[in-house]
């Protein structure tokens, strides 16, 4: 036959009640054991006897638990009202970002060699590779920068390289236009020298034959006077 089924009100005598009470408190808390580990949850577990003895059990730390609960207690009540809820996330945001600005700090601190007491050298050791990580991603960086100018300067260079040459072609050019338009200045001066001299000499010869004209007409009048008489 199955056992009845019992009555839950206070057990009156005192040695059944705190024999009853000492079996369903490790009964609980094996329950509770089997529940975090059944279905991954975090559980949390304070009992109290009633001589003011107290009981507990957390899957993770009962610290965690009851700040988890407390907050999740605290969001549940603001979402039932917007404006504490726009104010809930703001101090949130606003503890986000103090966080935030807390850890870049201490790990600027940590990069400069600062506030390493307490540190474990496995820690030490990550901020070790963290700097020379940071180191060669610096040194690529600069290696990169240097050959990018450098190549900017070279292809410059030749750029002013072709410029001076274009500019020597056109100097050559130019000079050897100025040495034949010397020459054709040369040679127009000397074609105008000599056909001025020839004029000269066709001048001179019509005054040669306008003297002998002159001179000749007074014999021709001497013979006519002859012919005359």
């Amino acid at each position: 036959m199955g056992r009845g089924k019992i009555v839950i009100k206070r057990i009156d005598d005192s040695t059944s009640r705190q024999v009853t009470f000492s079996k369903r408190r490790k009964g609980l808390i094996k329950k509770a054991k089997e529940l975090a580990i059944l279905c991954d949850a975090e559980v949390g577990l304070i009992i109290f006897s009633n001589t003011d003895k107290v009981y507990d059990f957390a899957s993770s730390s009962m610290k965690s638990a009851i700040e988890r609960f407390n907050k999740t207690k605290m969001e549940q009540q603001q979402l039932l009202n917007p404006a504490s809820e726009v104010m809930f996330w703001q101090r949130e945001a606003a503890t986000l970002r103090q966080e935030l600005h807390s850890l870049q700090e201490n790990h600027r601190r940590q990069l400069m060699g600062e506030k390493l007491n307490g540190l474990s050298v496995n820690e030490l050791h990550n901020i070790e590779s963290r700097l020379e990580m940071s180191l060669r991603g610096i040194r690529t960086k600069k290696e990169q920068m240097l050959t990018d100018e450098i190549k900017e300067l070279t292809k410059k260079r030749n750029l002013i390289h072709h410029e001076n040459l274009e500019l020597s072609r056109k100097v050559q050019r130019i000079h050897q236009e100025n040495i034949e338009l010397h020459k054709k200045v040369a040679y127009a001066t000397s074609s105008s020298n000599v056909l001025g001299l020839g004029e000269l000499e066709d001048a001179a010869d019509a005054s040669n034959a306008q003297v002998r004209l002159q001179l000749s007409q007074p014999e021709q009048s001497c013979y006519d006077s002859a012919s005359k008489s």
